[in-house]
């Protein structure tokens, strides 16, 4: 069992930068593919981005390419999201999701991810 612990999230002007981070209790993050989401109020969880289990392969919604940058350090156990110029359409509760994986591959839709975080609230003010 993998318990994910999202952190990072907070008050952010538009236009600023913020990074949040995701820490695995119980299991080294190493053998899974893992994946930012999230979730605004009144709307379903979209995908936001994902990154295979070596971090060869990335992917990223439209709607962040370019703004967001998805990164793990397998050695620190750690998954990151660096979101630059961020817009008020980004705020959301942001979670991190993993799921047991081989080499090479990403995931973007949620029923293929397995464990999944609580959640950080990211709130940008324009």
């Amino acid at each position: 069992q993998v318990q994910l612990v999202e952190s990072g999230g907070g008050l952010v002007q538009a236009g600023g930068s913020l990074r949040l981070s995701c820490s695995p209790s119980g299991s080294p993050l190493s053998g899974y593919a893992m994946g930012w989401f999230r979730q605004a109020p009144g709307k379903e969880r979209e995908f936001v981005a994902g990154i295979s289990t070596a971090g060869t392969k990335i992917g990223y919604a439209s709607s962040v390419k370019g703004r967001f940058t998805i990164s793990r350090d397998n050695a620190k156990n750690t998954l990151y999201l660096q979101m630059n110029t961020v817009k008020s359409e980004d705020t959301a509760q942001y979670f991190c999701a993993a799921r047991r994986a081989v080499t090479g591959v990403y995931y973007t839709e949620t029923l293929q991810y397995s464990f999944w975080g609580q959640g950080t609230q990211v709130t940008v003010s324009s």
